[in-house]
């Protein structure tokens, strides 16, 4: 079995060998015993949960885990996973770096497309298996949801672990809107051509446009204006955690851009990942006033 730690992945291959368990999950509000013995308080707090479980053997069943590249704490942790495995502290499955590149250049994209094939080949999968599953996600793809009643707020910044700063939008009557962290591990790449018969560059290729994750190259205060825009948003929380060091250095772009297209904004930075340092009320008071 296989499973996979973060974004801009070609999940298309992994599913195509039938062995794909999907993402790693995390459990944030536990203590970290083992995995707070080698990781530095810098880590996303789903990287300890991950690795304590990984420590206790709870990934044990699994044979290998593709970690992407292109989020630091994945790919820091993989590294860690690997000097603890070879010291002989972990056991359980094999690590695996995907490597992807963004920049707009053919180099950047022959390396994602490599990677890609590289993958495939580790994994035994054939062309044809991976066709047929483009082939059946296309066919499976579903129109999205129409937009639930009331007032629509943005929830941008960093990916929240679960729902629970959504449930404080809709506690405070808004409805919420924005992906959280397991939603966006477990979506695929969008988009990829089918029957071009070569489906590994048709995914490659599509990966290297598509950069949703934090080392993505795009206008980041354009995007979040659009993103809200597209939900008709009276107001957007821009939510950052303290252990973030990517995507919060678009914040002011964001705060901007988003003033200037009329967009009230709750900015918040250096934040719980547990949520659980008053942003409930902080999030009630302000989409009262919004609301008022």
């Amino acid at each position: 079995m296989i499973a996979s730690v973060g974004t801009d992945l070609p999940l298309q291959v992994l599913r195509a060998t039938g062995r794909y368990a999907g993402p790693l999950t995390w459990d944030i509000d536990r203590a970290f015993p083992l995995a707070g013995q080698w990781l530095e308080s810098k880590f996303a707090t789903w990287a300890f949960s991950i690795l304590e479980d990984w420590a206790q053997g709870r990934f044990d069943a699994l044979d290998a885990v593709v970690f992407t590249r292109s989020d630091d704490n994945a790919q820091r942790l993989y590294y860690y996973v690997c000097e603890l495995r070879r010291r002989g502290l972990l056991r359980g499955p094999e690590p695996i770096l995907f490597d992807v590149g963004f920049i707009g250049r053919a180099t950047s994209a022959a390396r994602t497309v490599a990677s890609v094939r590289a993958l495939a080949s580790r994994f035994g999968v054939s062309d044809a298996a991976i066709e047929a599953e483009l082939v059946r996600a296309d066919a499976a793809s579903v129109p999205a949801p129409a937009p639930a009643a009331g007032p629509a707020c943005l929830l941008a910044g960093t990916p929240p672990p679960d729902e629970r700063v959504s449930a404080m939008i809709a506690a405070a009557g808004f409805q919420p809107h924005g992906d959280t962290l397991e939603q966006l591990w477990a979506r695929e790449c969008p988009g990829v051509a089918v029957g071009t018969g070569d489906p590994c560059a048709a995914i490659g290729h599509r990966l290297h446009e598509w950069q949703p994750g934090p080392r993505g190259f795009f206008n980041r205060g354009a995007a979040v204006v659009q993103a809200a825009r597209a939900v008709s948003a009276k107001a957007a929380v821009l939510w950052f955690v303290e252990e973030d060091e990517a995507l919060v250095w678009h914040l002011p772009a964001q705060r901007r851009a988003l003033a200037e297209a009329g967009i009230p904004t709750l900015a918040l930075s250096r934040r719980s990942w547990r949520a659980d340092d008053g942003l409930d009320a902080e999030i009630t008071a302000f989409l009262k006033e919004v609301a008022a």
